[in-house]
């Protein structure tokens, strides 16, 4: 299915005049709009091909109709979104659930719909039907040497299938870890994880990189083995120039200072980039931006004030990803909300008077450092990214323009009622 300029178009002149007046009200409130709308246009954050279908948890799943059937039509989904926001310029595969059986087919139908391939992702955290060795007790911190070497040569054909797509980053997260007290030996499962991830690491290309996320807790209950920003931060470390830390905004303790964390990993120059989600008890998989604006926000002005400072390219040397599913929404509405979310958030961060701060910083003015950043946060710049859509031939409300087109009716007659996305 494909939504054609024209109807985009029309869309966006309906909208244009209302448009404006916010426009220009929005510019006299802020500084230097312009640089911070060619930034909105260059700004881009990959889908996951796993978030196209509708979400559930272990209780049970409600799919909504006319999912995705194959990597084809997530491919096609993909586009779609891009269509509408320009800004979902990629895809991250996740392997074995997508695995293309012909690669230039593939690539070419996503340069069709002007995608490129994000992160690999590989699956150590299920069985699948044709593998030897259950992950049952772990994957590469297993204290079966036989299962680790199975574990191992799943990644490293994680990045074969990428090179073949076109891709330069893999994202490692793990499920290893124990449910209960003296199940496992801490300090062997560290090594041996640290083990496991060298051989991956050594068959990386030399211009990949590789995202080690962690997780605080789920599916092991006691201990997990990459639990936290710091023991990643210990692994990728010790593995290479080619390793980084990939921070998920929901698998933190309680009340983390996730910007902090954020900071001080960019500042090591160990931060690979980020899902992006947001939750309320756990890791939620929620909307991004639906429970938790503010931190969203106090994050992408930490993210902007670090690589300003060491001249990064903000739409380039960061990994940008959604990472969010969620089981009573339409996903291809929920995901346009999340991409709204982030880049209000991140046009917000852009907007703070970063000389301002630092003075106020600088002389311990608790008060007017808040009020720079709360001004920023309660000003709304929705114009300024609907401007950049609306540069790039994107629609002004594409959560609107979607529902205006029936788009999910349409897939639904394409593909049928009861279809399940892969991978799910």
């Amino acid at each position: 299915m494909l939504i054609e300029s024209y109807k985009i178009a029309s869309h966006n002149d309906d909208l244009l005049k209302a448009h404006k007046n916010k426009l220009v009200f929005t510019a006299s409130e802020i500084a230097e709009t312009e640089s911070i709308i060619q930034k909105l246009i260059d700004f881009q954050i990959a889908i996951p091909s796993w978030a196209l279908g509708t979400g559930g948890t272990r209780f049970g799943r409600f799919p909504g109709g006319g999912e995705p059937r194959s990597l084809e039509e997530k491919i096609e989904d993909v586009g779609l979104l891009h269509a509408l926001n320009n800004a979902s310029g990629a895809i991250s595969l996740h392997i074995p659930w997508d695995i293309p059986t012909d690669y230039q087919a593939i690539k070419v139908l996503a340069a069709q719909h002007n995608l490129k391939f994000d992160a690999v992702n590989s699956n150590t955290f299920q069985d699948q039907a044709d593998q030897a060795h259950s992950y049952k007790f772990g994957s590469l911190q297993n204290v079966n040497k036989a299962v680790r070497k199975q574990a191992v040569a799943h990644n490293i054909e994680v990045i074969q299938q990428g090179i073949a797509l076109g891709s330069e980053s893999l994202t490692v997260w793990l499920a290893d870890g124990s449910c209960f007290p003296g199940q496992l030996n801490f300090r062997k499962a560290y090594q041996n994880t640290l083990e496991s991830l060298e051989e991956i690491y050594a068959a990386l290309p030399s211009n990949w990189k590789l995202y080690l996320e962690y997780k605080c807790a789920e599916p092991n209950f006691y201990s997990t083995t990459v639990a936290d920003w710091g023991q990643s931060y210990s692994y990728v470390k010790k593995l290479g120039d080619k390793a980084f830390t990939l921070v998920d905004l929901g698998h933190h303790l309680p009340n983390a200072n996730i910007e902090q964390i954020v900071s001080l990993l960019l500042m090591e120059e160990k931060l690979g980039g980020f899902h992006f989600n947001d939750s309320k008890y756990g890791d939620d998989d929620l909307t991004a931006g639906a429970l938790k604006p503010y931190q969203l926000f106090l994050i992408f002005n930490e993210l902007v004030e670090g690589m300003d400072s060491r001249g990064m390219n903000h739409a380039k040397d960061l990994g940008w990803m959604i990472d969010a599913s969620h089981n009573v929404k339409d996903p291809m509405e929920d995901l346009l909300q999340s991409v709204e979310a982030i880049m209000v958030a991140y046009a917000q961060a852009l907007s703070v008077d970063r000389k301002a701060l630092e003075i106020a910083q600088n002389e311990n003015d608790v008060v007017t450092a808040q009020e720079i950043l709360q001004n920023a946060f309660r000003t709304d710049v929705r114009a300024l990214v609907a401007e950049a859509r609306l540069r790039s031939g994107a629609a002004l409300n594409p959560v609107g323009l979607y529902r205006d087109l029936a788009v999910r009716k349409g897939l639904i007659t394409e593909r049928g009622f009861k279809t399940v996305a892969t991978g799910l």
